[in-house]
């Protein structure tokens, strides 16, 4: 990454935080294989199979991405495969670098 890129500084993107991130990365697109869909599909149609209450609004810019996102209606994800996106254990580091001079 360039030192302008926002990732550089993101502790979540740091080294040693990054590799063990990609744990969660490739969990995803493990199950997005096995249902034949991008990742970030799987990752909405697991938001949607959390019930009736949970409605995901993803940011976009572009049309197209805004019908990538609605197509994960039509992904369906078997209970084992909620089950191990669940079971994913929470991203390592803080989710935004130092933010404490930002709201005195």
């Amino acid at each position: 990454m360039s030192p302008d890129d926002f990732r550089a500084n993101n502790p979540r993107f740091l080294k040693g935080n990054f590799e063990q991130n990609m744990r969660i990365v490739h969990a995803v697109e493990t199950v997005a294989t096995e249902v034949a869909a991008k990742p970030a599909r799987v990752a909405l149609a697991w938001l949607l199979a959390q019930g009736d209450d949970i409605v995901p609004i993803p940011g976009t810019k572009h049309v197209f991405r805004m019908e990538e996102n609605a197509a994960a209606t039509d992904v369906t994800l078997t209970a084992g495969q909620v089950a191990r996106l669940s079971a994913i254990e929470m991203p390592v580091g803080d989710r935004y670098a130092d933010m404490s001079r930002i709201n005195r």
